[in-house]
């Protein structure tokens, strides 16, 4: 997912969050000073924060009206917006962080820290549904007596009515994730006319029946994600970019300017159906501000001004967080990678061998010392972050070990390659966002460029604008340095959403598949493994498919991350899950 969120699978670590943020804090500290940068394989395993035990701390109940902690106002910042207001659109870890507590699908993901919150559990629907041995045909039941934010009822309608609109508005995923519902190909080639015959609904028992064309294993998880969350059936089939659309969650927006602020307050609608869904949150109201750098956001939070900052925290700044604010830090594991996107219809792109140069020639522990240290990155030499069954392949490129562990650059063979290609001399513009990270790895990314005989140069765009501009055909970018979160936890989340035939959309920002990349082998690999009913079955397929991705070198994996999360002092409670960053529900503040 477009800066989005999540997640390596560690174990569990139960302590009380002052503890963990400091030994968080600590390895910071230790990073941002050059102490663990090079020499392991791997980074120290640090497991996610855990909050303090107790009554306040976990309600099992979701509800807080009884909670001294309830009320009050968060303070979010961020450098930019984060685009449409249109949950079925909009994908970005900004603001979905902030949709999963507005709106709700079907069904979703536990509110839970660790692995907990990689569960699917019932939401709108009253249990998780019925399936049939063959896998094709899916039942749920509308839970009774609720309500949107506009105090409307929710109904069996407004369920069929918000899945025919995923392909009415043009969702990114409404191919990739929902395109094997019956009735999807004749939505996604005519939206405006969509029938989608295979959901239907009985307003009697509140059933709604979902039939698909094939059986698909990751269904569940697909529909759990914020495009399938469910509208007014009134909400027009057209992007509501700036007004927000009533949900079905413990808040709602009540105002947005996108050049300064977004507010937040509470659905007085809402009522508690499932703690594990949805809970009631604490805080009364959530401003969120939007223009200040990185640099300045991370001062204001020292200062008590914001409690909380979506960009990632500047290089410079880490020594300085965990020497002084220490309890305030929190180091958590995260399912994203930084890649290159390599376009295999520009030049010089369009030869493999220049491809395949590129892969062995960028030094990925650069690339990690670059992003902050060895505490919060590491190299990575397969699209798949590690920790999602299927995904570790041995790697190909640089200097690897003989189990396959890549060890350094190979700058000889890439250069051999580079002059196998004729390709050299021929000039390169690597599109990187406008950020301090982001910029200093293109600088280095240009310098390695030339050091291969290209004419190189950087071009930073603002981050709201750079990945749009390199995802459309009609821009030419050639390469562009981007990063990209788990949308469940699927090898199909990377390397489907990143190089999927269906995801390469020409003359369209909304094209995740930047590369232009479409491999028929690859293609079949992947629909087999997602339609895969049987574990071990999908995990050897992913393993092929990734494999063989790596093989055409369309992608550059550059580093997987942790994310760093600094909250200010106020703020208690605090929670993280593995798919949408801090529990904005779960936290506190004084």
């Amino acid at each position: 997912m477009i800066p989005r969120r999540t997640v390596r699978f560690w174990p569990r670590h139960f302590a009380a969050s002052g503890v963990r943020a400091g030994i968080g804090a600590a390895i910071l500290a230790a990073s941002s000073c050059g102490v663990a940068f090079a020499g392991a394989e791997r980074t120290p395993t640090v497991q996610a924060d855990v909050p303090m035990a107790g009554p306040e701390a976990s309600r099992d109940n979701g509800i807080t009206q009884d909670s001294p902690h309830r009320g009050g106002t968060l303070r979010l910042t961020a450098d930019a917006p984060g685009g449409t207001l249109d949950p079925q659109i909009n994908y970005t870890s900004e603001y979905i962080q902030l949709f999963v507590n507005m709106y709700d699908g079907l069904v979703t993901y536990r509110q839970a820290d660790g692995t907990g919150g990689l569960e699917v559990v019932p939401d709108l629907a009253e249990t998780l549904p019925e399936v049939s041995p063959d896998g094709l045909v899916w039942v749920f039941r509308l839970r009774d007596n609720l309500r949107f934010s506009n105090g409307a009822p929710v109904t069996v309608d407004d369920v069929v009515t918000s899945l025919r609109r995923i392909y009415r508005v043009g969702s990114p995923t409404a191919l990739s994730f929902y395109g094997n519902i019956v009735g999807a190909k004749a939505c996604l080639t005519d939206p405006a006319h969509c029938a989608l015959e295979g959901v239907s609904a009985d307003p009697q028992t509140r059933k709604i029946t979902i039939h698909l064309v094939e059986p698909d294993g990751e269904f569940l998880q697909k529909l759990a994600f914020p495009h399938a969350v469910i509208l007014p059936k009134e909400t027009p089939a057209t992007e509501s970019a700036l007004t927000p659309i009533p949900g079905t969650g413990p808040y709602r927006i009540t105002a947005y300017d996108p050049s300064h602020r977004m507010e937040i307050g509470r659905n007085p609608y809402f009522r508690v159906w499932n703690p594990d869904a949805q809970s009631e949150g604490f805080v009364d109201y959530i401003l969120y501000d939007f223009g200040l750098s990185d640099e300045a956001e991370v001062t204001a939070i020292e200062q008590g001004q914001y409690d909380s900052m979506l960009d990632a925290k500047p290089q410079d700044r880490l020594g300085e967080l965990g020497a002084r604010y220490t309890s305030q830090v929190h180091l958590q594991p995260l399912l994203g990678l930084y890649y290159l996107a390599l376009n295999v219809h520009e030049p010089p792109f369009d030869s493999l061998e220049v491809r395949e140069a590129i892969n062995h020639a960028v030094d990925r522990h650069a690339m990690a010392i670059l992003y902050g240290g060895s505490a919060i990155a590491e190299p990575l030499c397969q699209i798949v972050p590690h920790g999602i069954a299927g995904a570790d392949i041995p790697c190909r490129f640089g200097k690897a070990t003989p189990e396959g562990v890549w060890k350094g650059p190979d700058i000889d063979r890439a250069r051999s390659l580079i002059r196998r290609s004729g390709r050299a001399g021929q000039s390169v513009t690597l599109v990187v966002p406008n950020q301090a990270i982001a910029l200093g790895m293109g600088v280095y990314l240009r310098n390695m460029l030339q050091s291969l005989g290209f004419k190189a140069s950087v071009r930073p765009m603002t981050p709201a604008t750079a990945e749009g501009y390199a995802r459309n055909s009609d821009n030419h970018v050639q390469i562009s340095l981007s990063y990209w979160y788990a949308d469940y936890p699927s090898p199909s989340s990377f390397l489907d959403a990143l190089l999927g035939c269906e995801n390469a959309r020409p003359h369209s920002e909304a094209s995740t598949n930047a590369s232009g990349f479409c491999h028929p082998e690859l293609q079949s690999l992947m629909v087999q493994a997602e339609h895969s009913l049987e574990a071990e079955r999908s995990r050897g397929l992913w393993e092929q498919a990734g494999s063989l991705a790596m093989e055409q070198s369309a992608l550059v994996p550059l580093i997987q991350m942790r994310y760093v999360d600094f909250v200010s002092r106020r703020l208690g409670n605090y929670h993280y899950s593995l798919l949408n960053h801090m529990l904005i529900s779960r936290i506190w503040v004084q």
